[in-house]
C-alpha cells in the first residue's frame, strides 16, 4: 500500500493560484496513475485530473485550461496547480494512486488524507 501525504491547501482569493503537492511513499512510483479527486461539502467526490505513468493527462471539464497536474517520477511527487481560482473550487482535495494490470483491472487504489482548498474573499 501506498502511503499518500498531500500539502499545498489553504484559503485564497477568487482568481488567485495554488499548487497542491502529494509525496508517495512507494519506490515504484512511476508504475502508477496519478490523480486528483476533490468533495465539497454534500457533494459525491470528483476526479479533478489524472496523469498516467506515461505522462497522459486528463482533466474534468470544470477545471480545463485552469489547473495543470505534474509528476516527479525522481521525487515520487504529484502536483496539481491551480489558476483562475473561483469560489465553485472549494473543496478537499485527495490524492490517488492506482495501479492498473494490462487488462485495465485496478489492482490497487490508495488515497491520501485530503487537503482543504478554500477560495474566498
Amino acid at each position: 500500500q501506498v502511503q499518500l501525504v498531500e500539502s499545498g491547501g489553504g484559503l485564497v482569493q477568487p482568481g488567485g493560484s495554488l499548487r497542491l503537492s502529494c509525496a508517495a511513499s512507494t519506490s515504484r512510483f512511476s508504475i502508477y496513475t496519478m490523480a486528483w479527486y476533490r468533495q465539497a461539502p454534500g457533494k459525491q467526490r470528483e476526479l479533478v485530473a489524472t496523469i498516467t505513468n506515461g505522462g497522459r493527462t486528463n482533466y474534468a471539464d470544470s477545471v480545463k485550461g485552469r489547473f495543470t497536474i505534474s509528476r516527479d517520477n525522481a521525487k515520487n511527487t504529484v502536483s496539481l496547480q491551480m489558476n483562475s481560482l473561483n469560489p465553485e473550487d472549494t473543496a478537499a482535495y485527495y490524492c490517488n494512486a492506482r495501479r492498473i494490470n494490462a487488462l485495465g483491472q485496478t489492482l490497487e487504489d490508495d488515497w491520501g488524507q485530503g487537503t482543504q482548498v478554500t477560495v474566498s474573499s
